[in-house]
């Protein structure tokens, strides 16, 4: 059961939606270590193509489906959980939202991040005012849409604790820009759920990244050097308390010095991404390369 913001509920992010964007958003929000759940009704539009040839780091392009399991595997690997199973509804329930499922019984999320291309049907009803749906006429009937300008462009909306990361005006159909779109949004998340747990505006900026522990020189490997980074960002009328300013410069310390790692740790972590990616290579292939690499190896030693 997750805690936040003094309710509990059965997630911290709820992600509709396991397509490039849908899943993007919840890497990011799963390692900052929100409870985070996926669901995917197995339908997303990137399903509808052949070969991916113009996401980066794939030169020789990539089917769909290995894409597919790679975007999941990720999501998991960072502690979210992906659900197969159709989102028919949320709605609005104790401060978050309760989100009903056609074949398991409804759970519950503080946050809400839509992530569906096609339509937002399961989200009429949470404004009051319905502008998140716009009418045309089309052959003399009228039709409604979702309307894809309703979110901002980090898709925050005017729904509070609903994120809109697909689909959304600006982002173009192709699964790289939507992969960015989810990222956006999934960073959007975490610096709300900052300032929600008490971080001043000026210190909610979230980026997630790993270096090396040899670029951290003497003075910022020092923690106290840290707390007077932290400090200095600190507006003078922030209203916290001693103790509760304590508490998070020194879980913002922490988190700041894990994202040093030492270098046998780096290279730890670069095999295993290779050797996870090898899980979704096909064995024969794997076969071919080995025999390749041998036969090389044996030309070189005669």
């Amino acid at each position: 059961m997750a805690q936040d913001s003094g309710e509990a509920f059965d997630h911290d992010v709820a992600v509709v939606g396991g397509g490039p964007a849908g899943s993007a958003a919840a890497v990011f929000t799963a390692r900052y270590g929100l409870e985070t759940v996926v669901f995917d009704r197995g339908r997303s539009s990137i399903q509808q193509c052949a070969v991916l040839e113009n996401y980066l780091g794939f030169p020789g392009g990539i089917d769909a489906e290995t894409f597919y399991d790679l975007m999941h595997a990720h999501v998991e690997t960072a502690d979210g959980t992906v659900v197969a199973d159709l989102v028919e509804s949320v709605e609005r329930a104790d401060g978050g939202f309760r989100v009903e499922r056609q074949s398991s019984d409804a759970v519950t999320a503080r946050r809400v991040i839509a992530a569906t291309r096609y339509g937002g049907e399961y989200l009429r009803g949470l404004d009051d005012e319905e502008a998140m749906f716009e009418t045309h006429q089309y052959d003399g009937q009228t039709q409604e849409y979702f309307d894809k300008t309703y979110a901002e462009a980090d898709g925050t909306t005017p729904v509070e604790g609903l994120f809109i990361a697909s689909p959304y005006a600006e982002t173009s159909p192709q699964a790289i820009t939507a992969a960015g779109q989810g990222a956006r949004v999934g960073v959007g998340v975490v610096e709300a759920v900052r300032r929600e747990r008490g971080y001043p505006e000026s210190v909610t900026d979230y980026y997630d990244w790993t270096r090396r522990e040899a670029e951290l020189d003497e003075e910022w490997a020092d923690r106290d050097r840290w707390r007077a980074f932290f400090d200095e960002q600190l507006p003078a009328d922030h209203g916290l308390s001693a103790d509760r300013v304590e508490e998070l410069r020194e879980r913002e310390v922490d988190r700041r010095l894990d994202m040093y790692v030492p270098a046998e740790d780096a290279e730890q972590r670069a095999k295993e991404g290779k050797r996870r990616l090898l899980e979704h290579v096909d064995d024969d292939l794997v076969l071919e390369a080995a025999r390749e690499i041998e036969d090389e190896r044996a030309e070189n030693d005669d």
